[in-house]
């Protein structure tokens, strides 16, 4: 499995941005543009909740199986492998979703028509950005949790 590369998702993040700021630019011109719901926000952190609960609890239960510790309950692998796939695979929704909200608020910030509605609009739209943002930390943080150290031997052997 592959580790996450910040750049691949800033780079979702960025393009999802542009795109969503000049869809809002040419849907706002059309007609009216979709609210942001509150929602929005409060499921991402939801998200980056259950991301750093299950890479705390995996980084106990490591530890103790690390030190040996009577009684510890150990990792399975396959558990393991799900929680980071689980991670990435929200890291990488997280920042589409992101950059969505983000072209929105970037919008709704520079259009000018500052009315009540909008104004909420924006808040929910930066909070989604920031409560995405927390996703993606989780899940880079679950992803070092579960990373295997690495093997001297095939280093030695890929050298010789």
């Amino acid at each position: 499995m592959k580790q996450l590369r910040i750049k691949v998702l800033v780079g979702l993040f960025v393009v999802a941005g542009v795109l969503a700021w000049a869809g809002a630019r040419l849907w706002d011109a059309l007609g009216s543009l979709p609210s942001v719901p509150l929602a929005a926000p409060i499921v991402l952190a939801l998200i980056a909740a259950v991301l750093a609960a299950t890479a705390l609890s995996l980084r106990s239960r490591l530890k103790a199986q690390r030190d040996r510790v009577p009684g510890a309950k150990g990792v399975e692998p396959m558990m393991a492998a799900r929680a980071v796939l689980f991670g990435q695979a929200s890291a990488l929704v997280a920042a589409l979703v992101s950059g969505l909200y983000g072209g929105v608020a970037v919008f709704l910030l520079t259009s000018g028509s500052a009315g009540l509605g909008r104004t909420n609009e924006t808040v929910y739209a930066g909070l989604s950005v920031l409560a995405g943002i927390a996703v993606v930390a989780a899940a880079v943080f679950l992803e070092r949790v579960c990373k295997l150290p690495d093997d001297d031997d095939e280093a030695g052997a890929a050298a010789a």
